[in-house]
């Protein structure tokens, strides 16, 4: 069980270093932290872009051991990093200096990208100073109004990345507005949908609870109270949110009231995928690339 970014960090270290290639790497932020993540010892970093601007940023933060490709524009640094990861000559993308929409369609391009048929879908993964653990969450950045099998397939990837985090059968909560079905409340019917899934093996081991309320799931005497049997209440590692507004405000609460910390990464391409934003703290951007690096072991 890892209890914080700490646990994740120390995890990642004791695996070999992953490639990490970065499109349109002259960056300042994205810099930083790959030449930390890199110091750390687990990352070899391929840094695309610019070569001239790439050197400029790596000589003023004292960044030296790394792979440069070069290249002459924006399109050119991103179709060459993506045709890389494709091509397995790197473990991880990372997003650099490129707008996010770009990215995303050379993540998407048929010919070179990174498309495998499944759906991609943001895991999340948050650490609040309440909780004894990291709690993981998807999906809060993607998916707008995932219907059913969209949700088997975001449960899916969150499950099978989590497992090389070394959770082999982690707590998951199916979030609802509550524990009833309610035909007319759709969430519902679907938490429902996936649960029995689960429980019959068409989708990777959890111990799966749906419809669940946030107050159940996090609460064991909320739970009792109801008179709920649960197996998960009060040590969730996994919420399955309904749709994206949810998850996506839950999660900016969590870090505007809660002094959370987070990381995120994108998952059901060929290869794991740093989305990213300028925004990101060092931390965030490090913490997102360890996820990655973890979730690309072999």
């Amino acid at each position: 069980m890892l209890k914080n970014f700490d646990d994740l960090l120390d995890q990642v270290k004791r695996i070999d270093p992953r490639k990490v290639c970065v499109a349109v790497a002259e960056d300042r932020a994205v810099m930083t932290a790959v030449r930390d993540a890199a110091e750390m010892g687990f990352i070899n970093p391929i840094l695309v872009g610019d070569e001239k601007k790439i050197a400029a940023v790596g000589e003023e933060i004292g960044f030296k051991n790394y792979e440069i490709v070069g290249c002459s524009s924006e399109e050119e640094s991103l179709v060459k990093a993506v045709t890389m990861v494709h091509n397995r000559e790197a473990d991880v993308l990372m997003k650099g200096l490129v707008n996010t929409a770009v990215y995303m369609r050379g993540i998407l391009n048929k010919e070179y990208g990174l498309r495998t048929g499944r759906l991609l879908s943001l895991l999340a993964v948050y650490q609040l100073p309440q909780y004894h653990k990291l709690i993981y969450a998807s999906d809060s950045g993607i998916n707008v109004a995932p219907d059913l099998e969209q949700k088997k397939v975001i449960m899916t990837n969150a499950l099978e990345a989590m497992k090389k985090f070394g959770l082999e059968r982690p707590k998951t909560a199916i979030l609802t507005a509550n524990e009833m079905l309610d035909p007319k409340v759709i969430s519902t019917v679907e938490a429902a949908a996936l649960t029995e899934m689960a429980a019959k093996g068409e989708i990777p081991p959890c111990i799966p609870e749906g419809p669940i309320s946030f107050d159940i799931a996090f609460d064991k005497a909320a739970a009792e109270h109801k008179g709920i049997q649960s197996k998960i209440a009060g040590d969730v590692d996994l919420l399955i949110f309904p749709n994206i507004e949810a998850g996506n405000i839950m999660g900016k609460s969590w870090l505007h009231f809660n002094q959370a910390k987070w990381a995120g990464i994108v998952l059901g391409a060929a290869a794991p995928v740093i989305l990213g934003s300028r925004s990101d703290t060092p931390e965030i951007k490090i913490n997102s690339i360890a996820l990655a690096c973890l979730a690309a072991a072999k």
